[in-house]
């Protein structure tokens, strides 16, 4: 395969929000976490879960689920937190969104991602960039900066940062 064939290639992760299938580019996930404890975070808007402690820093947790107006996720062992790396106005910020399970990595090329459907969509077309059929199922793929709009990465960031401010960690020697 030479280079130009490569380029075509497109590598998403899949997963589950309920019954539906979804995938992210895998250039956007920086790691994938086992469910853990959730710090709730005071007038978070709905979808912010909470936050959690990720190698030292604060990472804020969306609920996915309640994002795309489906009822709130139900822990399970398949439960998992997907780190998300979020371009927001040129500056990279970190996100965590809880899905219901992890599927696979799948490769697309790019010719059989097929457009968003303009309507009948339950989803706001804005986060879709396409729909792929993978074994008689369609799975969407996500446009994941456009999910996390800037004004709501800009409230949950400055929340981030009240809860970073007001959390004072204190080492016992």
């Amino acid at each position: 395969m030479n280079n130009e064939d490569l380029s075509k290639i497109n590598s998403f992760l899949s997963f589950k929000l309920g019954d539906e299938e979804f995938a992210a580019h895998v250039g956007k996930v920086l790691n994938i976490l086992e469910m853990t404890k959730i710090t709730e975070v005071p007038r978070a808007p709905e979808y912010m879960k909470g936050v959690i402690n990720l190698r030292g820093t604060v990472l804020p947790v969306i609920d996915t689920r309640i994002k795309f107006g489906m009822p709130p996720t139900e822990y399970t062992t398949n439960t998992c937190i997907i780190v998300l790396d979020i371009d927001l106005d040129g500056e990279s910020i970190h996100v965590g969104a809880l899905v219901d399970s992890v599927q696979a990595v799948l490769e697309f090329d790019s010719s059989s991602i097929m457009p968003a459907p303009s309507i009948g969509s339950r989803y706001r077309s804005e986060f879709i960039e396409g729909v792929v059929n993978v074994d008689e199922k369609f799975i969407m793929i996500l446009n994941m900066d456009a999910v996390f709009s800037s004004d709501e990465l800009s409230n949950m960031h400055d929340k981030t940062k009240e809860t970073e401010g007001s959390t004072a960690i204190v080492e016992i020697e």
